[in-house]
């Protein structure tokens, strides 16, 4: 694995092209650039080993979640709302072949040449463009074709083809008001209108459910729709509380993602593995991957922890104290004690920094998607720091066609 850095005087057209070419509206968070200055390439020996761990911890999520769903009384440890858990019961009809389920598994390099995995975005993972559009133009900055990648777009886009009828209506559920939110809607709303369906663009509460189905009440898109994507957090989804939303739990229209993904979304998932494998559902993988995690009550008094929000996403206040300023790391750790079940503990674990040709070390994040259990490409993100939040850039990411770097 490596940084290739884009030519200095083709990076400005590049992170141009990114804006108005490849649906990158948000190329920067506050006055930090988050468009990286360089591509990076994993070796094949590399590809196939993300590839092959991360369809492996797939299956044992979806193992996982698929028993959850039919023995309710032991997700308790997730502590999920009492709003949730209602609805959740009413999930029992839910049928994987129906819908479409998309989830991304952040690998992270460590010193002793391996992998850990800090999380999976089980419910809305992002990044569809990056992940689709970004490899190939950045070879061309490069001019190098050597390199080959995954689209993922073109998968998914795929996926939701084999399960939603041909000319379809397909909702693209997202917060409305966020443009950030929106370019990952639209760039797979054109293309899913490039293979003939027809989509239309809405907030969680343009959607109302009717004998099982979904019924769009948005201003001259009414009537039924054949699928969802949604891109509203579920958390999020019940405090907006859309007045017929609870219908989606039960709903047979296709869905991507289903609820079914709030099992494993929520960071307390590893308290119910134990559970899960005395019941015959295998946590092998997870379990070599994943740094220990306990309850914030359990790890007091412990050294060797950070400290995660359990509904976190983008790294938001995360407590790794080499990676915060002072004052944000007293802030997040009087939240802990505050707010001890909004967080949890984790073991630290030593990411492996990469050279760049400017000198620096960066950290890398390498997000592995999977569609109905299948590896289907990467969104990966690189940052100075060992913390990958939202300072840090988006990066593409190339697949080298030999094993050896020094050719």
């Amino acid at each position: 694995m490596r940084l290739i850095q884009i030519p200095e005087e083709k990076y400005d057209k590049y992170r141009i092209d990114l804006m108005f070419d490849c649906y990158k509206w948000d190329p920067q968070f506050l006055d930090h650039n988050t468009i990286s200055k360089y591509a990076l390439v994993l070796s094949q020996e590399e590809y196939n080993q993300l590839k092959e761990l991360t369809e492996a911890i797939d299956l044992e999520t979806r193992n996982a979640e698929e028993f959850l769903n039919t023995h309710l009384e032991y997700a308790k440890p997730l502590n999920l709302s009492k709003k949730l858990t209602a609805e959740i019961a009413s999930m029992s009809n839910y049928d994987p072949d129906k819908h479409v389920r998309l989830m991304r598994y952040d690998f992270h390099p460590t010193i002793d040449g391996n992998w850990a995995v800090s999380e999976v975005n089980s419910d809305v993972p992002g990044g569809f463009a990056e992940a689709s559009m970004w490899p190939k133009l950045a070879m061309q900055a490069l001019n190098d074709f050597s390199y080959s990648y995954i689209n993922f777009g073109e998968i998914l886009v795929n996926a939701l083809s084999k399960k939603v009828p041909a000319g379809g209506k397909i909702m693209m559920v997202h917060c409305t008001c966020y443009s950030d939110d929106r370019q990952v809607m639209q760039y797979l709303g054109d293309r899913l209108e490039e293979k003939g369906f027809k989509v239309i663009y809405g907030a969680a509460d343009h959607i109302h459910f009717k004998d099982n189905k979904a019924i769009s009440i948005l201003d001259g898109h009414e009537g039924e729709i054949d699928a969802i994507v949604r891109f509203n957090p579920l958390e999020w989804v019940q405090d907006i509380k859309p007045k017929h939303w609870a219908g989606y739990f039960n709903t047979e229209t296709v869905s991507c993602n289903h609820p079914i993904a709030i099992f494993a979304q929520t960071k307390r998932f590893p308290f119910v593995w134990d559970i899960l494998e005395q019941n015959g559902v295998s946590m092998s993988t997870w379990r070599a991957l994943l740094p220990e995690t306990l309850s914030v009550k359990d790890a007091k008094g412990k050294e060797g922890f950070i400290y995660k929000p359990v509904y976190g996403r983008v790294g938001e206040n995360i407590g790794i104290k080499e990676a915060c300023t002072e004052k944000e790391y007293k802030k997040i750790m009087a939240e802990v004690k505050l707010l001890p079940k909004r967080y949890l503990a984790q073991k630290k674990f030593a990411s492996l920094p990469l050279l760049g040709s400017d000198g620096k070390e960066y950290h890398v994040c390498v997000g592995s998607y999977t569609v109905n259990g299948k590896h289907a490409g990467f969104y990966a993100r690189v940052s100075e720091f060992p913390r990958i939040d939202s300072n840090a850039a988006d990066i593409p990411v190339l697949i080298k066609e030999q094993v050896n770097f020094n050719g």
